[in-house]
């Protein structure tokens, strides 16, 4: 079972609604006891890293502890940017620390927020875009993002005047700066290859 952690941040019945579209057998929950029982964790998420690190609370070290131990974690837009050390969004503020990185604005000179339809370069080894040939479109929505400096992670990029980390993957730990579950087809393919390496992983 893949639990979409619901901690009052956004777009959980989009992404719910797409997990169940797939066919995956999904869970809505903040409880520790079905993050700590649940065979991968989705980290949703709209707005800014402040307020969601304040309404994740003490929820915090348990997605930590969790994700530490090997459990497949992905987090979708702000989820994914919480995923980083620190956050400059309206202050400075910790985030989870799972992946070294920081989240900054998006550069003047661009339309912004950037919303829209990107193309995204997969490289070698991500197992989120396994069989999706070389690069797809996806839907972003984001005025900040994330400058990634962790050697353990691999990142795809997007082009917006500027490299642009669209997803990363630390081991079993996962982000997209896009949405998924608002890509059509080729969206939900990612969400089925999260699917995949959750059943295949040891948690």
């Amino acid at each position: 079972m893949i639990v979409v952690i619901d901690y009052g941040v956004g777009n959980v019945k989009s992404v719910t609604n797409a997990v169940k579209y797939i066919g995956c057998e999904t869970k809505v929950s903040c409880d520790p006891a079905d993050i700590e029982s649940a065979d991968g964790l989705i980290l949703p998420g709209v707005g800014a890293c402040g307020y969601a690190m304040e309404k994740l609370g003490g929820l915090a070290d348990v997605i930590c502890d969790v994700a530490k131990g090997g459990k497949p974690l992905l987090g979708i837009c702000l989820g994914f940017q919480i995923l980083f050390d620190e956050s400059f969004e309206h202050g400075t503020f910790k985030c989870l620390g799972l992946v070294e990185g920081k989240v900054v604005p998006i550069p003047a000179g661009r339309t912004i927020p950037h919303m829209g339809w990107n193309y995204v370069k997969f490289p070698e080894r991500m197992d989120l875009f396994a069989g999706l040939g070389d690069g797809k479109h996806f839907a972003f929505a984001h005025s900040y993002y994330a400058e990634v400096t962790d050697g353990d992670a691999v990142v795809a990029y997007t082009d917006y005047g500027m490299d642009i980390a669209a997803s990363v993957q630390k081991g079993n730990i996962f982000g997209c700066q896009f949405h998924p579950e608002k890509s059509g087809v080729d969206g939900l393919d990612v969400l089925r290859n999260f699917e995949k390496y959750c059943k295949g992983a040891t948690c």
